[in-house]
């Protein structure tokens, strides 16, 4: 398969990079990106031919995702009970669960899924393969 018009990278850029590191690795790692390159400023993540940049903001200033701009990051992520598992150990890697009154059917009837959002309140949606898994 052609990897034309898949992603290349995405960057992201965090207000702390050291106390973002830790959360963000461990989405990653589960997700099966690995750490490709580490600079004063930045780190990045590899799966295939996409990365993920975390990297200093140059100028202060909260992310808010409800703001203009982009709301959040959504990773295929296995079956309904890989999600599940995600779901249950990401409090203790940096992750807070959202909607939890609604999970896993926070995006609708049919999309199996878990809504999280880290310190900084970057939100990732974890996506399940198939929903009747």
């Amino acid at each position: 398969m052609s990897d034309f018009g898949l992603l290349h990278h995405v960057e992201i850029q965090v207000s702390d990079l050291e106390s973002s590191v830790g959360s963000w690795a461990w989405l990653f790692d589960v997700l099966g990106y690995t750490p490709y390159q580490e600079w004063n400023g930045g780190r990045n993540w590899r799966h295939g031919s996409t990365y993920i940049v975390l990297a200093s903001a140059p100028r202060d200033g909260i992310h808010d995702r409800r703001d203009a701009g982009l709301n959040h990051l959504a990773f295929h992520a296995g079956t309904t009970q890989n999600v599940d598992r995600l779901w249950e150990a990401a409090p203790q890697n940096g992750w807070n669960q959202l909607y939890v009154d609604r999970h896993p059917w926070a995006g609708g009837d049919e999309h199996y899924a878990a809504f999280l959002d880290n310190v900084e309140r970057f939100k990732v949606e974890l996506v399940a393969t198939d929903p009747t898994e």
